[in-house]
């Protein structure tokens, strides 16, 4: 791993879309307390699921270019490049 990590540049960024996406989850908590329809409760978790997803490719991005191209040796970069297609299996997984 790196001293920092790849979305410390934009960490600021990533914090503002992360309160996005807990605002919506509280919305949807909010829904289902007021009886909402169904349809409209799905259709607000799935809005939070792109906002999370799209969250996550960010910093699939990040980890991309700034800690697998800077990662040195051949063989540092395998064992990163193995490490982030398992935790993009587990994302895509759920």
């Amino acid at each position: 791993m790196t001293e920092s990590p790849g979305y410390k540049a934009s960490k600021e960024q990533v914090l503002r879309r992360l309160a996005r996406a807990e605002g919506q989850v509280r919305g949807v908590t909010r829904m289902v307390e007021e009886d909402r329809y169904c349809i409209d409760v799905l259709t607000q978790i799935q809005a939070a699921q792109a906002a999370l997803n799209a969250i996550a490719l960010g910093l699939v991005d990040d980890h991309v270019r700034n800690c697998i191209q800077q990662g040195g040796s051949k063989g540092k970069a395998e064992e990163q490049a193995d490490e982030l297609m398992g935790a993009v299996g587990r994302l895509v997984r759920g």
